[in-house]
Formats: structure tokens, sequence, C-alpha cells
């Protein structure tokens, strides 16, 4: 039986803590806060309830392992769990209403095909089946596996775009998602726009991000996008009930402040907590940038060197000619919590998203010289027909909108947050959603609630990983160079997102072993 210390009690941190304890370890989670669940948090208020983080989840099969892994049971036994039908509606600023059906590709074509005109389905499911190609290249290596000592077959996209013609055969740079729009959706304003916002939603900039991006979209109309009743902070509720099945110790309000290691061979020994007081261990796992606590661990390759063979330069430039993206410029969240009075109208879409009303000037704005809000953004709005989140006969709703980080704007005057706020609500009431009317309260968040709930620096958006780009948006390995380090969460191996921070808690546990 080892003696694990888990760094954070994040999704990734009950993921992995009940793991191990399952698997006969000593386990005890430190968390910095009050309470587990981390971006995966709650606002309460007046009878109403708003998940702070994610709203909705993909790939339930990750959490569908861990509820039999742990327990022997389904995951719906746990919690209640149910696709999301329809999948999203999505409204254009031509005035152009789209209704995607959930996890069904043939029936996203139909509709694509209604909304934007013959053969627009059918040039979607050709990108689509590109995308399928991507992840059948990279699931193992991507998601389910450790990421490989050289990662060198990371570092290309295997996206399978056409051959050149003309000049175009003398480029060797390789193609962007941006350009899959431009030459394989035919440019056409709507598609463009719908492939764009999965991009978007995660922190990339199409123009950069690689082709092999659309495995986003892929991944969400193949597999589905499914609810959890009560928010997906019931989903949290629940891994942590299954931790203390499994006699997990947490240690809450106990922020570590270093990781200790035998000065003799660099093996873990344990953690210094804030005061000052020791907690010994064998293995330390964090769900943290484990560089603030040790100087032997290393963040994703091909970004936060120098590391060798990564062909990292002091300016940031590599040696491949493609540039890192400084973390300070990942985008973050901004979200509008809005209790309303009145019930949720029949035939509401759980998800609707109002997309800009210039994509270029909205991209320019994240991604530009000079980061700045966009006045008519793309926004995400969740209305969950769910009793559970409000008094009887009123609606909670959320709006998402993707906007600089902490790093890349001043987020700091409260006032700034709330006229933005009333552009947001404009944004989406200008669309038809009427919903300023009914407002009771609203609750504003910004990147730094982010920073504080999560500790991420610039409370950016958390970002898969994805192969391409030189490996520049590859994630830290799980194994770090001290013996009995490890790292989980999204800024780890495979990445943000709710079914790979669980799918890095599945890795190191089995890079662990059992007792």
């Amino acid at each position: 039986m080892a003696r694990i210390v888990i760094i954070g009690a994040g999704m990734s941190g009950l993921a992995a803590a009940s793991r191990l304890a399952t698997l006969g370890h000593r386990v005890t989670v430190c968390e910095a806060s009050g309470t587990y669940g981390g971006m995966v948090g709650r606002y309460e208020r007046d009878g109403f309830a708003f998940d702070t983080g994610p709203g909705l989840l993909t790939l339930p099969a990750v959490y569908r392992d861990l509820a039999l892994k742990t327990g022997r049971e389904p995951l719906e036994e746990l919690v209640g769990l149910a696709p999301v039908d329809p999948e999203s509606r999505h409204l254009l600023p031509d005035g152009t209403t789209l209704l995607l059906p959930n996890a069904s590709r043939g029936g996203v074509a139909q509709a694509l095909d209604a909304a934007f005109g013959a053969g627009s389905g059918e040039r979607w499911s050709e990108v689509m089946n590109h995308g399928r190609t991507v992840w059948e290249a990279t699931r193992r290596p991507l998601l389910e596996e450790p990421l490989p000592a050289d990662p060198e077959r990371l570092r290309t996209d295997p996206y399978p775009a056409p051959p050149r013609r003309g000049l175009g055969r003398l480029r060797r740079t390789p193609w962007t998602l941006a350009e899959v729009a431009g030459r394989e959706l035919g440019g056409r304003p709507g598609l463009t726009a719908l492939l764009h916002e999965y991009a978007l939603r995660f922190g990339f900039d199409p123009s950069t991000a690689p082709a092999g991006a659309t495995v986003l979209a892929y991944m969400e109309q193949s597999f589905g996008v499914w609810y959890v009743r009560g928010g997906i902070r019931a989903l949290a509720d629940a891994v942590y009930r299954r931790c203390l099945d499994r006699k997990v110790g947490f240690r809450f309000d106990c922020p570590v402040e270093q990781v200790l290691s035998d000065p003799a061979d660099g093996r873990v020994t344990g953690v210094r907590l804030a005061g000052g007081d020791r907690l010994e261990a064998d293995t330390v796992i964090s769900s943290t940038d484990t560089r603030a606590f040790h100087p032997d661990a290393v963040g994703r390759p091909g970004q936060d060197g120098p590391r060798p063979g990564d062909g990292q330069r002091d300016d940031g430039q590599r040696d491949d000619g493609q540039r890192d993206e400084p973390a300070a410029r990942v985008p973050g969240r901004f979200t509008v919590l809005l209790a309303l009075r009145g019930s949720r109208p029949a035939g509401t879409a759980h998800r609707t998203v109002v997309h800009a009303a210039d994509g270029a000037a909205e991209r320019e704005a994240l991604f530009g010289r000079t980061p700045e809000l966009y006045a008519h953004p793309t926004v995400q709005v969740l209305r969950p027909d769910d009793p559970t989140l409000h008094p009887e006969g009123h609606e909670s709703v959320s709006l998402t909108v993707t906007v600089p980080s902490a790093g890349a704007l001043d987020w700091s005057r409260p006032e700034a947050a709330e006229r933005y706020a009333d552009q947001v609500l404009d944004r989406v009431d200008a669309a038809g959603l009427g919903l300023r009317g009914r407002l009771l309260w609203r609750v504003v968040r910004t990147p730094l609630d982010t920073r504080a709930e999560t500790g991420a620096l610039f409370g950016s958006v958390p970002r898969p990983a994805l192969a391409g780009a030189g490996g520049s948006l590859l994630q830290a390995p799980n194994q770090q160079p001290g013996p009995g380090l490890f790292v989980i969460g999204g800024a780890a191996h495979p990445g943000g997102g709710l079914a790979r921070v669980g799918m890095s808690a599945c890795i190191t546990a089995g890079l662990i072993g059992p007792a």
C-alpha cells in the first residue's frame, strides 16, 4: 500500500483518488479551497442553482468506466443522465435558424441541407469523415494512453488534406481549421460559423488551429452530448461520495506549498503544507501546475521548455517555423447567470448558440495583437429543463462567451464586466430570446473567478490536447521526471474538458498500478 497525496480536489483529483483507493492505496487529497469540484462549481441563491463550469458532458463513457471500476455500478445509478436532443439550436447573423439533432451525423447533414441549401450536408459530412480519420489516428495516444516519451508523430497533423495544386504545391505549412472552412466547406458563411464555433469554445484561433481540430466537432456529433440532472455539479457530488466510500481522506482549506523530495535520488517524500506542516507520501499527484511546487517538473512539450529536442528558443519561435502561443493569451470564459421569472417556454432547446455578427471581427478581438471585448460575440445559452435548478414557475439560464483571459485584459473593474454583461444580454435578445424582460437578478463571472476557484494563473479555458502545430498543443506528460511525481487535470495530458481530465486520472492510475 503506497501513501499517495493528491493536490487538488477538482474532477481529475476526485477521479484519481477513487481509482487509486480502489486499487488499495492510502490516498489523501489536499484542497486549497473549502470544497471539491474545482471548475465544476455551483452557484445557489433564492432557490436558483447554476453550474459555474461546464454545463454538458461529452464522452460519458469515461465516467461510466470510473463508476464500474470503482464500484461496479452503472453511472446511471449514481446520477441522472440523459442525451440532449436537439443537441443545439444555432442562430446565424443572417436570420437563419439551424436545429442539430444529437448523435446523428445523417440527421445533421439533412439539417444543414435544409438550412443552407443542397450539398451543404455532403460537404460537412466529408469534413467529419476527415475528423474521424484524426480520431482514429489520435484516440489512443491522445486520450487513452500515456503521452509517448517521444511524441514526434503527434507533432504532425493527421488531417488528410487534399493535394495542393499550382503554386500551392510549394507551400509546406500545414492546413489550418480556417482553411478547411474556406476550401472544403466552400467558405459558406453558415458552415464556417458552425465549424469555427467548436474551436472558439475551447479557446482556439481557427486561423492557427490545426485542421485536425475538426475532431472536436466529429466527437460531439458522433458520440453525443449529455446532461446530468441537477447540473454537472451532481457528477462531482457522485465521484466525491465514491471517494468517501473508498476511504479517501480529504483536507480542505489546506494549500500545498512544496513537493518534497530526497536530495540523494530525487524521489518524492511528501508535501509541505501552508503553515509548515509536512505530509509524508510515496507518491504525489498534482492537478495544478506542479512547476510551482517542484523544480524538476516540466510543462507541455514544445512550449514550457526549453527541453531537449523540443526546438524551443528563448524568443518563443520554434525551429520548425511555428510560434508557441503564450499561456496569457489563451482566452477565458465570461458567464452571466440569469434568474428569470416565468417558466421555460415549451420547445426551448437546451443549448442555443447565437453566432457573432462578424466572425472575423470576433477573432481579431480575441486573438489580435491587442485583445479586446467584442460587442456582438458568439454566445452559448444553456436553458436546462430541470426543475431541481429553480423555484417552480421560474427558469435558470446561463450565457457564456469566450473572451480574452486575465493575462490579456484587465478584468479587475466590476463596472466594466457589468457593462459587457448588458451587451451580451442585448445580443441574445436581439436574436429573439427575450430574456431581459423576465430578469429577477443576475450574477456576472469573469476569468478572475476562474482563476480564484481553480488556481489557473490567467483564468484561461482548459484546452484539449491536439496533434499537429509542431507539438505545441500537447500537454505535460502525466509521469514527471522526479520519481513518484505525477500530474493530472486540464494542464496535463490529455488536456482540458471533463472527459479528458477523467482520462488523465485513469492513465495516471494505470501508471501507478495496484498496491
